[in-house]
């Protein structure tokens, strides 16, 4: 049978359309994934690289630093902005029923709660999913029979959720509480709070600054629409705020619609944010790394230890949202200056502009529950590193992430072999300094050792 070129075209078209592109794409944006420390716990893949171990390594060894799961509402966001807005619309007179774009005001309240900074039932089932998701990423390791929490009730709740999401059998593993105390140095999992160059209120100046420029135009609009409520600055933050902390208290919230405010505009929320923990927690703080890095160090120890020594291969802790950030720029990722070659970091995150490319991003690096996870892996199968003479290697992961460390990256995949991390070690404590001298510590008995694994330290089982 004769075949002519038109034929041949035609029958050709149906494999093509297969694999075609659609000629104008769809574009998707979720304003939950832009909200920083008040995202709900999503893993972005950021880069979007694969989660398992290279090829032909084993992880023998894994150690987790967990933020608290979702809260009702942070006091200083719910006493600045959350509960300001929702007693100004409660007084209003407006009739939002006529004003399309805000309708919703006329029904909505805010969630009853009881006490702002306790989990929602949200972050429980999170935080036992969180426990699930680590038991089976490492089968062939022994559950913990211990995990760390610091004394707040939220890090706590937390900790329990998860546990029970690890633990296969009712009290088999036990929680170990660590004080909040203002005087215990490093030695906790709170050292920020004993670290007197650290102020909580650090980068709200610069991030104010911001927050004026992005919402002008944005209360211009507002004041056109319902011209009888005063509208301000902090109402847009507060509103912006609700889209997070409603959604993980009720599942949903109208404040995350893009027509309330558009996706530039929850990226202008999420930029405020950015430079907030810029200057607090992050590279635009002198004293950041320092708070970081006895974590980095300590486990560190804990994975380095033989096998034989220890009762279990997990280590896993939790905490507020100021320890993960410091701890990653004790390890020197998501720096937005790394490959640059200057050393003004601060340039990067300007106040009058976003900048788009940044590597600080606090909704990656900061939701809910957000963990960094360093694992010890065994890769004598690996190609190309079968006869190393020490087949150790450590890896990185941020949000099940995988991370580059800056200055190790010599094993498979760009993990950093056991030589290559000490000398890592040593020069970021070189670079960082030590603890009590860069924090400035003004009481006796300070640290700059974080020993609570190493410690005898009783918990308290628990169940179901």
């Amino acid at each position: 049978m004769a075949f002519s070129l038109t034929t041949v075209v035609l029958l050709a078209i149906p494999a093509l359309a297969q694999t075609q592109q659609p000629l104008y794409s769809t574009y998707n944006f979720n304003p939950l994934e832009h909200l920083a420390g008040i995202a709900p716990y999503f893993e972005p893949s950021d880069p979007p690289r694969d989660p398992a171990p290279p090829q032909g390594c084993e992880v023998t060894k894994a150690a987790y630093l967990v933020r608290h799961a979702a809260i009702n509402a942070n006091d200083f966001d719910y006493e600045s902005y959350l509960g300001p807005f929702a007693e100004k619309l409660e007084n209003s007179t407006v009739d939002w029923s006529k004003i399309p774009s805000l309708a919703f005001l006329d029904t909505w309240e805010p969630p009853t709660i009881k006490e702002e900074e306790r989990v929602t039932r949200t972050g429980k089932l999170e935080a036992g999913q969180l426990g699930v998701q680590i038991s089976y990423r490492y089968p062939t390791l022994r559950l913990p029979k211990r995990v760390w929490a610091s004394s707040a009730e939220r890090t706590t709740v937390s900790a329990q959720g998860l546990i029970r999401g690890l633990e296969m059998e009712d009290n088999t593993i036990d929680l170990v509480v660590i004080d909040e105390g203002k005087e215990g140095g490093a030695d906790s999992l709170t050292p920020y709070s004993s670290c007197p160059a650290y102020s909580s209120s650090a980068g709200s100046k610069q991030s104010s600054t911001y927050v004026k420029k992005y919402t002008a135009p944005i209360l211009a609009r507002l004041r056109t629409l319902a011209p009888h409520f005063n509208w301000t600055s902090s109402d847009v933050v507060g509103m912006q705020e609700w889209c997070g902390y409603d959604t993980v208290t009720r599942g949903s919230s109208p404040f995350c619609s893009t027509s309330l405010f558009r996706p530039d505009e929850w990226l202008q929320f999420e930029y405020a944010q950015d430079i907030q923990y810029h200057y607090n927690t992050g590279y635009g703080n002198d004293v950041s790394g320092a708070i970081g890095l006895p974590w980095l160090n300590a486990t560190l120890n804990l994975l380095d230890s033989p096998l034989e020594n220890d009762d279990q291969d997990l280590f896993i802790s939790f905490t507020h949202r100021e320890l993960p950030p410091t701890v990653l720029v004790a390890m020197g990722l998501f720096n937005n200056s790394e490959h640059s070659g200057a050393n003004n970091v601060n340039a990067t995150m300007p106040l009058d502009r976003i900048n788009y490319h940044r590597q600080w991003v606090s909704s990656y690096i900061l939701p809910f529950l957000t963990n960094i996870a360093i694992e010890k892996m065994n890769c004598s199968a690996s190609y190309g590193y079968e006869n190393v003479t020490d087949p150790t290697f450590y890896r990185v992961m941020v949000n099940q992430s995988p991370q580059t460390l800056p200055t190790c990256f010599d094993g498979p995949l760009e993990s950093c072999s056991a030589d290559g991390m000490a000398g890592f070690l040593k020069e970021r404590t070189a670079m960082l300094g030590g603890y009590s001298e860069k924090c400035g510590v003004d009481y006796d008995n300070s640290t700059d050792v974080l020993s609570i694994y190493s410690r005898n330290l009783t918990g308290k089982a628990v169940g179901r």
